[in-house]
């Protein structure tokens, strides 16, 4: 994270990263107490809401662009699903742009 990026509150973040997590396909309508606490701890490790969109949007399509002919996967169930993506993105941030990309072929799956 640089020095210019500003640090929303705790409870703007937290609503941020909830609010992402329900717009996605497969995951609750309605966050779980534990969700909160996921987000909580997100914003305690100082992860940057663009990598936690960019996480929760790859991991989403990955799931999206699996192969029609495996077994469908379940429901994700929590928030903490998307930690491994996270943590990876931090670790190897994505190219300037790829938000973008991300969000609209999130939005190409969601009107197919």
């Amino acid at each position: 994270m640089t020095h210019s990026e500003i640090i929303p509150n705790q409870n703007s973040y937290v609503r941020a990263v909830i609010s992402l997590y329900i717009q996605l396909p497969d995951t609750p309508l309605k966050p779980s107490p534990y969700d909160f606490l996921t987000a909580s701890g997100f914003f305690s490790s100082q992860f940057p809401l663009p990598t936690i969109e960019a996480a929760l949007l790859l991991a989403s399509l990955r799931r999206l662009s699996r192969n029609q002919n495996l077994p469908p996967l379940p429901p994700v169930r929590s928030l903490a699903y998307f930690s491994p993506v996270i943590h990876e993105l931090s670790a190897s941030p994505l190219p300037d742009g790829y938000l973008l990309y991300l969000r609209s072929k999130l939005r190409s799956f969601s009107s197919s």
